[in-house]
């Protein structure tokens, strides 16, 4: 069973940084690109990163306009995980935090479709 679970959100002031990570069971880890998405309080869904298994890159990312420069994706194999570092924070940042994925041939960092497994989410509050 596909397993992904958000850790790492919290309460942090404008300028500040968090950590989040994904960890993931249940798939080849290695060969999956994983998303990350937001979801602030009435408003739609958008990716903010992500980062390609082997099949379609081993490592290549990208970001949402809204953040790069300030946020970096990464992932450890050895771990099952994929991280999230946040930095500059903005109130605007706010949001559930959610990770994705889905197996190579439905899912893909370069195309726009969603994946189909999510985690629960962690919440991220930026105060101004």
């Amino acid at each position: 069973q596909v397993q992904l679970v958000e850790s790492g959100g919290g309460l942090v002031q404008s300028g500040g940084s968090l950590r989040l990570s994904c960890a993931a069971s249940g798939f080849s880890f290695e060969l999956y690109d994983i998303g990350w998405f937001r979801q602030a309080p009435g408003k739609e869904r958008e990716g903010v990163s992500c980062i390609t298994g082997i099949p379609h890159g081993n490592g290549s990312t990208n970001y949402a306009q809204s953040v790069k420069g300030r946020f970096t994706i990464t992932r450890d194999n050895s771990r099952n995980t994929v991280y999230l570092q946040m930095d500059s924070l903005k109130p605007e940042d706010t949001a559930v935090y959610y990770c994705a994925t889905d197996k190579p041939s439905l899912y893909q960092c370069l195309q726009t479709i969603p994946p189909d497994y999510w985690g629960q989410g962690t919440q991220v509050t930026v105060s101004s």
